[in-house]
């Protein structure tokens, strides 16, 4: 991708504005519209959401999207509505044993309810504090107790597939063990042995690490450094690594950009956590300077591919493999066409991507590499300045998405796919819009001089 060096938060501050108004309209519409009892809004279809049975992972972005409004906007409606739906709604989802997805539904409402109140955004109150501490200490360790153990002696928490199967995603789940974590909570297990729910993120961070990543180091034909796999399958028996698979990327020899983007974001939100606790507690686990440096390999990697394997103006296709991309010729020297004949970008990874780039520069930066980071933060906002404007903002207001040209599921043929057009275009989903306006929130915080957003608590010195 091109990188513009001369953008700053402020030149977008405009843009940002009108992407809080168009958001307004979206949440209040589909709140008014939607049928709850059909499920929670997965993608749209010619511009409306509609559900989609595979997992609930998605009723936490509708609701957190009404509190990000809030915060954006201190509109206290979207705070009324987006609290109320929280505790109405996902109380179950602080529970569920079946769910790999905690840190996307419970995090993005408890967890920002709890982050609002700390950054001094909503008023104090003791009893509402413990409540959403409570909601986080629960959910981290529900998600902790998805564990299988491999053949080395470490482990990961399972994919809704089962305990063979690690996927790239959970990686930005497992903030909410982060979080828990620092709220005190352990997790106890048979006979009341308790476990560290730091020591699960970190195992599980090295497993995503050493598994779903690739480095150039000849693991097979394929290893390209900064590659990423959607998922990797154990063997239950005996905990052996056996092989890379996909879910909702082309092959495992291809990278699924929307998994990529979970994992550079997933890593540049712990390397963030990890500085901000003390090296005492990191000790056991290798210490902090080595774990921020295995953490900084994955996610400088990981960003490295994006940025190479994007198109011009930093979106990239849903996979890097997609067969319909030989017919294109060289599309990565030319913005994004989603309205392309042969494969669809997918906004969605853009605006996760994107995120994640400006937390690395960020903290880059507070390390000293002013021109590192000066690099993947400029990469950041060079994509939000591009999702931001047409074709990927949604001005109409027949269309309930805010960010048009998300992918959903791709080889499930999912999408939805407009007459006149032979790949899926125009349409939105519920987490590329939530991941948007956390991306526009993070933007305008910085231009604006606010608080440095982060899911997690800050440390007491």
């Amino acid at each position: 991708m091109r990188i513009n060096y001369q953008l700053t938060p402020t030149a977008l501050r405009k843009k940002i504005a009108r992407l809080w108004e168009l958001s307004e309209e979206k949440i209040l519409e589909i709140e008014s519209l939607y049928d709850h009892d059909n499920g929670p809004p997965v993608f749209t279809e010619r511009g409306r959401f509609v559900p989609r049975e595979w997992t609930d992972w998605t009723r936490g972005f509708q609701y957190g999207s009404a509190l990000l409004q809030f915060d954006a906007t201190g509109d206290v409606r979207f705070l009324e509505f987006g609290r109320a739906r929280t505790m109405e709604r996902m109380l179950p989802h602080l529970t569920n044993l079946g769910s790999d997805d905690h840190g996307f539904n419970n995090v993005s409402t408890f967890g920002n309810l709890l982050r609002l109140m700390s950054e001094g955004r909503i008023p104090e109150s003791a009893w509402e504090r413990r409540f959403y501490e409570l909601a986080m200490r629960v959910s981290g360790a529900v998600q902790a107790s998805r564990w299988s153990t491999i053949a080395d002696g470490t482990g990961f928490i399972y994919s809704l597939n089962g305990p063979h199967s690690l996927f790239s995603d959970t990686i930005r789940s497992c903030r909410v063990l982060a979080l828990a974590h620092q709220l005190g909570q352990r997790l106890l297990s048979e006979g009341d042995v308790a476990v560290s729910l730091l020591d699960r993120l970190l195992q599980h961070a090295r497993s995503t690490t050493r598994h779903n990543v690739y480095f150039g180091e000849g693991r097979d034909l394929y290893d390209v450094r900064g590659r990423v796999t959607h998922e990797s399958i154990f063997n239950t028996k005996d905990g052996k690594y056996r092989c890379p698979s996909t879910q909702q990327g082309y092959s495992p020899f291809s990278t699924w950009t929307r998994g990529l983007g979970w994992v550079m974001l997933g890593f540049a939100e712990l390397l963030e956590f990890i500085e901000s606790l003390p090296e005492t507690e990191l000790a056991p686990f290798g210490g902090k300077r080595e774990i921020a440096r295995e953490f900084l390999v994955t996610v400088k990697a990981t960003s490295d591919f994006y940025l190479f394997h994007s198109a011009l103006d930093g979106v990239p296709y849903w996979d890097t493999g997609a067969p319909g991309l030989a017919r294109m010729g060289d599309y990565l020297s030319r913005p994004a066409d989603p309205f392309n004949e042969h494969e669809p970008v997918d906004s969605s990874a853009a605006a996760i991507a994107a995120q994640a780039l400006l937390r690395l520069g960020h903290y880059l930066v507070s390390r000293n590499d002013n021109e590192g980071g000066r690099r993947y933060f400029q990469a950041g906002l060079t994509i939000a300045d591009t999702l931001l404007g047409a074709p990927y903002l949604s001005t109409s207001p027949d269309h309930q998405g805010l960010l048009l040209h998300s992918v959903c599921f791709r080889p499930k043929a999912w999408d939805a796919q407009p007459t006149g057009h032979r790949v899926p275009c125009g349409e939105s989903s519920m987490w590329g819009d939530y991941h948007f306006r956390e991306l526009v929130l993070l933007i305008g915080r910085e231009a604006s001089g606010g608080p440095y957003p982060k899911f997690y608590l800050n440390p007491v010195r």
